[in-house]
């Protein structure tokens, strides 16, 4: 269809992950019209090849584990074996339910829908297979995609999270690159699956942008589950021979495997795409935006992992909500990057939000900080979990960080964040009363101490 007889939308979209589909969803809500480009399929890398189908080998691990020690709480199980052709299928039907559902969504939002690779070709038109498409508001939401180390490539036994999402079988051996978010969950399923499991990180700690207590709390749990780890060693390079990877570090140290995932981030789409031809900043591949998500040109916006910061499906998913909204003119609450929840969904669980301890002394001089033993709790009891909740509070002020580790504790993200972002003080959250016997408690008792009134606890 030629350019001159196309519709102009109000929001034109390039790309349909968690960011680019709230921002469609949304300004269609708030009456405006929306065409979505998506090269790939609706829901974009959190659906298809990170969040969804990550989780639900996590889930199979715990499963795993489950079996594997049923005689702790006097329940007479054997673990067998792993079949990956049935937890490929349970993954698959997950995301596949998932994504009818957003189709679904996108259709009765009446979005129009344009499959193909777009390019940016000014500040209001996106070119997709030859056909113009002009929007009267541009948002950029291209994702990101796994990164490798230079001279370090894809293919064979050595992959990302992304190939490895479709393993047919458990490798005996794996050294897993990369000691943040994805390198630690994927340990997590590794072990839990029967791997022998080497983690080589870079920095001195694993997941390092966390508090440090968590850091050696998770290295505790990984030392007795069996994850081995190499922090503060650097990766030299890597060989294949038949179905064997060495792995070579700096000192001279060699690890072989039967598998090597490169968990080293994920890097921004936005190269080839227009970007900069068409006016827009870029740093070191990122788009840059003011705090309203406007790019230097008028009339374009940018949401997801392509805006420095959290590379998270919900930070996208919210700045898609925001932007839909300020093109509406309704002018939304700037998004407090430190206010969104951050979980790690390996075992044990990590979920934190606002500042480390180390942030905080920064920022304010002078903190408090409270550890919360899950030893105290009657559901982690039950559970049979360890781990902490720590409060971090500007001296005499609002609690500005929640750190919370052990099983299912991602669970506490909710309340964390209104603690974070509603600038509560350790005694207005003391005199909410918190479910018995729920590991909720914890996050309440915690409160309760640094308020000054410890029950379970030590003050």
């Amino acid at each position: 269809m030629p350019a001159e007889a196309e519709t102009t939308f109000d929001v034109l979209i390039l790309g349909g992950g968690s960011g680019g589909y709230a921002c469609a969803f949304r300004a269609a809500e708030l009456g405006l019209s929306v065409a979505l480009v998506e090269k790939g399929k609706l829901g974009g890398t959190c659906l298809h090849v990170g969040c969804i189908p990550t989780k639900a080998l996590l889930h199979a691990a715990e499963v795993a584990d489950t079996a594997r020690e049923g005689s702790r709480f006097g329940v007479k199980t054997t673990f067998g074996s792993v079949d990956m052709s049935g937890v490929n299928a349970y993954k698959d039907g997950v995301v596949a339910r998932l994504y009818k559902g957003l189709q679904g969504l996108a259709k009765a939002h009446q979005i129009e829908l344009v499959e193909g690779e777009g390019r940016l070709v000014d500040r209001s038109t996106v070119e997709v297979a030859g056909r113009r498409i002009t929007g009267r508001n541009v948002v950029l939401a291209t994702g990101s995609y796994a990164k490798s180390l230079p001279g370090l490539e894809i293919g064979g036994r050595i992959m990302t999270s992304e190939q490895a999402l479709s393993l047919e079988f458990v490798p005996p051996r794996v050294v897993v690159l990369g000691g943040g978010v994805i390198g630690v969950e994927f340990a997590s399923v590794f072990r839990s699956f029967g791997s022998e499991v080497t983690i080589v990180e870079a920095l001195p700690r694993l997941v390092a942008a966390e508090d440090e207590a968590v850091s050696k709390t998770l290295e505790r749990s990984f030392r007795k589950r069996g994850i081995a780890f190499r922090t503060g060693v650097r990766f030299e390079g890597a060989t294949q021979s038949g179905d064997t990877v060495t792995v070579s570090l700096e000192g001279g140290d060699t690890i072989e495997a039967d598998l090597l995932l490169v968990a080293v981030g994920r890097g921004p789409v936005t190269d080839g795409l227009g970007y900069a031809e068409a006016g827009v900043t870029l740093d070191r591949g990122y788009v840059v935006t003011d705090e309203r998500l406007r790019t230097g040109v008028e009339g374009v916006y940018a949401v997801g992992d392509i805006v420095p910061g959290l590379q998270l499906a919900h930070r996208g998913f919210a700045q898609g909500i925001f932007v839909a909204e300020e093109i509406a003119g309704k002018s939304p609450a700037v998004i407090d990057e430190a206010g969104i929840p951050r979980v790690t969904y390996c075992d044990p669980e990590i979920t934190s939000v606002g500042l480390t301890e180390a942030q905080a002394r920064e920022k304010y001089g002078e903190v408090e900080t409270y550890e919360y033993n899950l030893g105290g709790n009657g559901k982690s009891q039950i559970l049979q979990t360890q781990g902490f909740v720590k409060l971090v509070r500007e001296k005499d002020g609002p609690v500005v960080g929640v750190h919370m580790i052990g099983a299912r504790m991602g669970e506490q993200a909710g309340e964390a964040q209104l603690v974070y972002n509603w600038e509560a003080l350790p005694e207005d959250v003391a005199g909410l009363i918190h479910a018995h016997p729920t590991q909720n408690e914890a996050l309440g008792e915690a409160h309760l101490a640094l308020a000054g009134k410890p029950l379970h606890a030590h003050n």
